[in-house]
């Protein structure tokens, strides 16, 4: 029977093993090689058990991208569940997660985004004070930059820039509510 630092070092390995296959790219690294370099003594069906297990916990903090305290008490519950992990095993957990979560999340996203993407938006309000015609004089102006860049593209970002009178501002506000209703639909 292994100690509990020997199973929390097992299983944090497992973790970094999948996380780097599953997430991360490195395709190489088969149950097979993890069941070798991290559990050779193990029987096979002990190996996948805990491997089943590994993977299915891991799927769910990964696809939650749970904070600390989240994953607190999801560990929390799983040590208390009939056929949970033990507190090697969430301690591992714990550990694998706070060092890992950006990397595995930033991948994720990397991996479902096309095209370019927005980097980053800046925007200021300018009241002319010339015109050609006298009613164009003090109205209010937005002047919008937004820099975007190629998907994994080192170069620097385009920018464009462009203004907006008060009609088409309240145009693409509205636009923008109707998007966010429909997406917080979409998430609940």
């Amino acid at each position: 029977m292994a100690t509990e630092e020997e199973e929390a070092r097992t299983v944090l390995g497992l973790l970094n093993g999948l996380a780097k296959r599953e997430y991360l790219g490195q395709e190489e690294l088969s149950d097979e090689f993890l069941k070798e370099e991290l559990m050779a003594d193990a029987s096979e069906d002990d190996f996948l058990a805990l491997l089943a297990k590994i993977k299915s916990l891991l799927k769910n903090i990964v696809s939650a991208n749970m904070d600390v305290n989240q994953l607190e008490a999801f560990l929390t519950s799983q040590t208390k569940k009939k056929g949970g992990i033990n507190s090697a095993q969430a301690t591992a957990f714990s550990k694998f997660w706070r060092s890992n979560r950006t990397k595995i999340h930033n991948s994720i996203v990397a991996k479902c985004t096309w095209g370019n993407k927005l980097k980053g938006m800046s925007w200021r309000i300018d009241i002319k004070s010339q015109a050609k015609h006298i009613e164009q004089i003090n109205t209010p102006t937005a002047i919008v930059e937004l820099q975007i860049a190629e998907q994994n593209s080192d170069q620097e970002p385009d920018v464009v820039r462009f203004e907006m009178d008060e009609v088409k501002l309240a145009k693409i506000t509205k636009d923008l509510d109707v998007m966010e209703e429909q997406l917080a639909a979409y998430c609940q």
